[in-house]
């Protein structure tokens, strides 16, 4: 039987993350995955490029049921601290819109000093190790039953993700691990996500794909300025995905296509002026052509804006700002790049991440129930919860 201090479940961002500060402690660590490689989402993310954090990180900018539980692991380990490891070595990297941070070259800088750091201070990392089964060792600590033999630790971090992209290897497995521990999870779904056309719709919209808008998406309170897409399935594009780690099904989405304008009094000045253009010509300054004809009835559009009655302009100016999309439902887990719900945050100290219910069972990123929203903010969920984990196990 191999002995460990500690071992983490996950090679992923935070389980990486959780092992090098463990291991800076002196402890001993050993990080299992089933996978064949480590941090693979890591490597995919950003484009390859990996959104590794941004600029402003608020508790805001996270979903939770306690949406309070992420301040204090986001304020101990900060945005700036992870930009210290990232230029101590020396990975080129730019800013995007809304604080985004990016390397220049590749996400494996990013990984490949995340594993230097783990070499440094002696984690010992384990793929294709299938976990079995884990239970509370008799005289205490943990025993955990692995394709590669038995495997023993004084500490276990659960760091093995959610459920989106079952492609890169997700399992619902820290869920188990928590429900066989009476530990409470909150019902979870796919977030950061495309979402699908109504048959009706797809049949007008699906036409439209690769028609990219500027816009501002409402839903439930919460609004996005962001790029949104049209795609042969549905709806993508920065705004949805933002919008769609909130959206319940069933419901419907308000979309405005010209947030920067007053389409309503721009036709309005238009018709003083006895413009002759069409209608069509005129909004096709500011909206493509294709979109306006599958939005706006053909007549009204043909029309002449010296001729439209305030009626027909108010029916433009709803239309245009405020659309109203009832998604047919979300791509799934399959696309999604996190997943909403997870370990209920009120099972978990905020301050070492470890169970309330387990001793020396902890629990870190996106298991938990704290989703990010696009822009880097989950991988520093997961820096910073491994973080203040790996000073306790």
């Amino acid at each position: 039987m191999d002995n460990s201090d500690v071992v983490i479940v996950g090679a992923g961002a935070s389980g990486l993350m959780c092992a090098i500060e463990a291991g800076k402690r002196g402890r001993k660590v050993r990080v299992l995955d089933h996978a064949n490689r480590p941090g693979k989402k890591i490597l995919m993310s950003g484009g390859g490029r990996c959104n590794f954090t941004n600029y402003t990180i608020e508790a805001e900018n996270y979903i939770s049921h306690n949406p309070h539980f992420c301040k204090s692991a986001l304020s101990r380990f900060t945005q700036w601290d992870f930009i210290d490891l990232v230029q101590r070595h020396r990975i080129p990297y730019h800013e995007r819109l809304h604080g985004q941070l990016f390397c220049d070259d590749s996400a494996k800088d990013i990984l490949n000093a995340l594993l230097a750091e783990c070499r440094q201070y002696g984690v010992l990392i384990e793929l294709n190790c299938r976990i079995d089964k884990l239970q509370v060792a008799a005289n205490g600590g943990f025993l955990l039953h692995t394709s590669l033999g038995e495997r023993r630790a004084e500490s276990v971090v659960i760091a093995s993700g959610g459920l989106s992209i079952p492609k890169m290897g997700a399992t619902p497995f820290g869920y188990r691990i928590a429900e066989q521990f009476g530990i409470k999870v909150w019902p979870t779904r796919a977030g950061l996500v495309p979402l699908t056309w109504q048959a009706d719709d797809s049949q007008r919209f699906a036409p439209l794909s690769g028609i990219a808008v500027p816009c501002r998406v409402d839903y439930g309170g919460r609004s996005f300025r962001e790029n949104l897409l049209f795609t042969h399935r549905g709806l993508s594009g920065p705004a949805i995905l933002q919008i769609s780690s909130y959206w319940r099904p069933g419901e419907a989405l308000t979309i405005d296509l010209l947030p920067d304008l007053d389409i309503g009094e721009r036709l309005r000045a238009e018709r003083s002026a006895g413009s002759k253009a069409k209608l069509q010509n005129s909004l096709g300054e500011y909206l493509p052509k294709r979109l306006l004809q599958a939005l706006l009835d053909q007549n009204l559009l043909a029309a002449a804006a010296a001729n439209c009655s305030d009626k027909q302009i108010a029916a433009v100016a709803e239309r245009l700002h405020g659309w109203s999309v009832k998604p047919n439902a979300s791509e799934g887990y399959r696309t999604a790049e996190v997943t909403v719900g997870g370990v209920d945050c009120d099972s978990v100290s905020s301050k070492t991440l470890q169970s309330l219910q387990v001793p020396n069972l902890y629990f870190v990123g996106e298991v938990l129930d704290v989703t990010g929203w696009l822009g880097g903010y989950n991988f520093q969920w997961a820096w910073s919860s491994g973080w203040c984990a790996g000073q306790y196990v």
